[in-house]
């Protein structure tokens, strides 16, 4: 097995398995990042465990990934097009804050809980924002190629100029318009034509506006993961995730714009990977349904946010899971016994890849067998729950020895991501000290009681307050002293 089992993914472009393979020394990765006007639920988490499953694996084999997760911080890019109000500033007007506060604040937010499920850190967290030039000399070369036409409202793609437009979500137009939310424009040519940038209507000023030869106004939904991919991995690159939901539209435009920007006739992103939605009841769990829950909501009540990923792990990514309290529950169980039982093997070898993994077997045939059965699992398309049922194998197997046993789970936890070298029973029927969090995890936390520091010395108490009951949520107490505030978790 010395060189492991041939990796292989699920192309969402041909919708069709394929091996993966490198293109260059660095593997780029890019994945959608999240919307930073509201707090993120449980659902928004899942592609960002599904995209650091990858990672995992990629480590694994020892493969170099460079990896982009954007952070979605321009109001038009979430534009609602239910209203046509921008959402981030919806939440600034119901806030009473700045657009930057809010972005600032649910960035902040979302860094906690991508530390508290150990998910690794990307490479880089562009902010749109900070991109918006580079957006309007790609809409303008769009333009110069005759691939665009102007309307009052702004610059808009013409897709009739992409023959190939709607490959990846392999629906006809219609089809692809009934999967999205799609505005009325006047003027627009066709349905699926979409907007590179949106002109400030007469006597209207937004708030994030920018001069553009096409007039004030701010860059369409699509524009800035195409043009922060190509700053921050090159012109084409490898591996693009995110949800399913941006198969049918997000994800078709960027292609669209990319290809005809780079007019090269070469695919722009090799793999396509999607995540399948996390389901409340019958619907899928969505911001804009209210009340979804949330990873603190569930730390709160003392479920531990393993619990959380196991349970995400427990299903394949391209599965769709019902969230219940009965699930959840389970999670928190099965995460319980692994604990209790990984415990008496401590310490566990420092394992990350298949070679460290195989050099520390020391002719342990059952372990070998299990280790094996781990590759070949995610090797399958990331097959987590066969890399579950493995670790339970070797935990149960009489035949392993204690070396062969601590490095199979070693090795199954560094694919995993569930802690296992470090949870005690302790940490699941109680809440965590300081010394339990991880380094992302008390660094997110100290930015969220700096940003409430810096509020309260410009006075601004309702911004100030909100992030004191965030903290609250997290069971984060902070005390305010001469020297500075302190937080310790309660």
């Amino acid at each position: 097995m010395a060189g492991g089992h041939q990796l292989r993914l699920f192309n969402s472009l041909g919708r069709r398995m394929e091996d993966f393979t490198v293109s260059g020394e660095v593997t780029g990765m890019y994945s959608c990042g999240p919307t930073v006007y509201a707090f993120p639920h449980l659902g928004n988490m899942r592609p960002y465990v599904f995209a650091d499953t990858l990672r995992r694996a990629f480590r694994w084999r020892q493969l170099p990934v460079r990896h982009v997760v954007n952070i979605t911080d321009v109001g038009h890019v979430v534009a609602d097009t239910d209203t046509g109000q921008d959402k981030l500033e919806v939440a600034a007007a119901r806030e009473r804050r700045s657009v930057q506060d809010i972005a600032d604040f649910y960035t902040d937010v979302f860094f906690v809980d991508i530390a508290a499920l150990n998910i690794l850190p990307a490479d880089e967290y562009p902010r749109a924002s900070a991109y918006v030039p580079q957006m309007i000399e790609f809409a303008a070369e769009l333009e110069a190629r005759g691939c665009t036409y102007r309307l009052p409202s702004g610059l808009y793609f013409d897709t009739a100029k992409d023959p190939g437009y709607g490959a990846l979500a392999q629906m006809d137009a219609e089809g692809q318009l009934e999967a999205a939310r799609v505005e009325q424009v006047e003027g627009r040519r066709r349905k699926t034509d979409f907007a590179l940038w949106r002109a400030e209507e007469p006597g209207q000023r937004r708030v994030m506006r920018w001069d553009s030869p096409w007039g004030w106004g701010a860059p369409g939904w699509h524009l800035e993961c195409s043009v922060m991919s190509m700053a921050l991995l090159g012109q084409h690159f490898d591996i693009h995730t995110g949800g399913v939901d941006h198969r049918e539209l997000h994800h078709v435009n960027e292609i669209a714009q990319s290809e005809a920007y780079l007019g090269d006739g070469q695919p722009w992103v090799r793999y396509w990977l999607h995540n399948e939605f996390l389901q409340l009841g019958a619907e899928k769990m969505a911001k804009s349904a209210g009340g979804a829950p949330r990873l603190a909501g569930l730390t709160e009540a003392g479920y531990h946010p393993m619990a959380y990923r196991l349970f995400l792990l427990g299903g394949h990514y391209r599965s769709q899971l019902d969230f219940t309290p009965a699930a959840v529950d389970a999670a928190q169980a099965t995460l319980r016994r692994l604990v209790t039982r990984v415990q008496p093997l401590r310490p566990l070898p420092p394992i990350q890849t298949l070679a460290a993994a195989q050099a520390g077997l020391a002719g342990d045939p059952v372990a070998a067998r299990l280790l094996d059965t781990i590759d070949a699992a995610i090797a399958a398309d990331l097959s987590t729950p066969r890399v579950l049922a493995a670790l339970q194998d070797a935990l149960r197997d009489p035949e392993i020895t204690p070396d062969g046993q601590r490095t199979v789970v070693a090795a199954a936890d560094a694919l995993l991501g569930l802690g296992l070298a470090t949870l005690s029973p302790d940490d699941l029927e109680h809440r965590r000290a300081v010394s339990d969090l991880s380094a992302e995890e008390r660094h997110a936390i100290e930015q969220l009681v700096a940003d409430r520091t810096q509020a309260r010395k410009e006075r601004d108490w309702p911004r100030a307050d909100q992030i004191r009951a965030v903290l609250d949520e997290l069971g984060v107490r902070v005390t305010d002293t001469p020297n500075g505030p302190t937080w310790q978790l309660r």
